[in-house]
């Protein structure tokens, strides 16, 4: 048999495709069609000015067909640096930009330049799967930081857990999986702590473009020396429908990128041209559309706050952006629970056992409901059938 590299072999599958798996051989009648809500993935298109400006530039511009810069292209790099220093009140430069193949080639860009086997990053949970698959396969130890009730992580709490091997800090906000908006003082307090101890503070915003909040999310950029700690990460994919074109941002420090760039052009050479080309589009001429798109997000937020609030014995712990995190009912563990739903309620949702550490006391308790692709009837649906199953099952017991 073929070697197999240890840490790959030992790292899970992908959640998002165990879950699909579920639903092999089981028939939805047409009354009871599935509500999946797995994944926050756009199901649409982008709109058609989009997708009209890749059609054009597919068949007009024969660079669109070529090999592009490995940090990406320099107008999507100049777009991105300068809504970024209007947006965060701080100075952005298209040499702090690199484009990368969506948020995730981001991250393992990020910590390819920061840690390697043996080292350590600090993580709440629940943490983003994704994530934590990564350092896996890279041989770095994912430290999990328990995020308490308020699912918003402690710097005090993070504090204690750093070691000498603790190479950076990793926030996602608003999160994946619990939709929770970490407050801009608790991000800065969190970067003070990184400068502090000569780490890195990395922080994922692949949904602050569906944040509630107005303004901006934190102030760190306005730091003149942000780049010394921090690194943020972005995804055009949720703001403009772009998940199959796989276009992301990594904003840092220049000296960080001439390391970034010797990941990228290995694993990629450089983003499609195609995607960047609709990137920088949509930067230009859908501010409007996304507002909107915003306020529909919100709308639908507080759909899931409302409907939970109705379910006997469920307890929502966080809800924003495209998640729900809630605690479940049930004397069961929510990778059992979530495979009866498939079966019982037609819904196809993730256990929090696929975000917590194996384990953990409460990894069994929660779940994860991915609600932006299910508009307000379909919120309600996917309540009442939460709803019939706890009636169902207290009926059993």
């Amino acid at each position: 048999m073929m070697p197999l590299n240890p840490a790959l072999a030992a790292t899970f599958r992908p959640p998002v495709m165990e879950a699909r798996r579920w639903l092999e051989n089981v028939t939805f009648p047409p009354d009871r069609p599935l509500i999946n809500v797995s994944q926050a993935a756009p199901v649409d298109p982008p709109p058609v000015g989009l997708r009209a400006a890749i059609a054009e530039a597919a068949l007009t511009r024969p660079d669109a067909h070529l090999y592009g810069a490995v940090l990406g292209n320099a107008d999507l790099r100049a777009e991105v640096a300068a809504q970024w220093t209007q947006a965060y009140g701080g100075a952005v430069a298209p040499g702090n930009v690199a484009i990368t193949q969506g948020c995730n080639q981001a991250f393992c860009a990020a910590m390819a330049t920061l840690a390697g086997p043996g080292d350590e990053v600090i993580v709440p949970v629940p943490w983003y799967f994704n994530h934590k698959m990564w350092l896996d396969m890279q041989g770095v130890a994912a430290v999990p930081l328990d995020c308490g009730q308020g699912m918003v992580p402690d710097p005090d709490r993070a504090a204690a857990l750093i070691t000498p091997r603790t190479r950076a800090i990793v926030l996602v906000t608003p999160n994946n999986p619990s939709g929770a908006e970490y407050p801009p003082e608790v991000v800065r307090a969190f970067f003070d702590l990184c400068r502090a101890r000569g780490i890195a503070l990395v922080v994922d915003e692949t949904y602050r473009d569906f944040d509630s909040r107005e303004g901006a999310p934190h102030d760190l950029f306005a730091d003149p020396d942000w780049g010394d700690t921090l690194i943020q990460l972005y995804s055009f994919s949720k703001a403009y429908r772009l998940t199959g074109h796989r276009v992301g941002a990594l904003i840092a420090g220049p000296a960080r990128l001439i390391e970034v760039e010797k990941f990228l052009d290995t694993v990629a050479i450089s983003t499609g041209q195609l995607g960047q080309i609709g990137a920088v589009w949509g930067m230009r001429h859908l501010g409007a559309w996304l507002a909107g798109e915003r306020v529909e997000i919100l709308r639908r937020r507080a759909a899931m706050v409302a409907g939970m609030a109705t379910l006997d014995g469920w307890r929502l712990k966080g809800c924003g952006a495209y998640f729900a995190w809630a605690e479940h009912p049930f004397p069961i563990a929510s990778n059992d629970l979530a495979r009866r739903l498939v079966a019982e309620a037609g819904v196809l949702l993730l256990p929090g056992t696929m975000f917590m550490p194996e384990g953990d006391p409460i990894e069994g308790r929660h779940v994860r409901i991915a609600f932006a692709n299910a508009d307000a009837d379909g919120i309600a649906r996917l309540i009442e059938r939460l709803a019939a199953f706890g009636d169902a099952a207290r009926g059993r017991a």
